[in-house]
């Protein structure tokens, strides 16, 4: 099998997992989003309020890091070969 080849397919299935990760990540905040956060705000003592607002900010720096370093070198790879 060509190198290239089974790196485009690493990155795909990379790419594939964190989507998967990231999508279910967002539903749980979406679905139990208040006993999480009731949880974590007891555990480590941050305010219900700010904690939302670092659940949003932790989804969009994973989603970032998902198309810098799954997605792009993926599809650069598929363009290339």
């Amino acid at each position: 099998m060509n190198n290239t080849v089974l790196v485009s397919e690493i990155f795909g299935w990379m790419s594939l997992i964190n989507i998967g990760l990231l999508s279910l990540a967002t539903l749980a905040f979406m679905w139990i989003g208040e006993r999480i956060t009731s949880v974590h705000s007891r555990l480590f003592g941050i305010p219900a309020r700010q904690l939302k607002t670092m659940y949003i900010n932790y989804l969009a720096h994973y989603k970032l890091l998902i198309f810098i370093f799954n997605l792009v070198p993926y599809i650069a790879l598929k363009i290339l070969f």
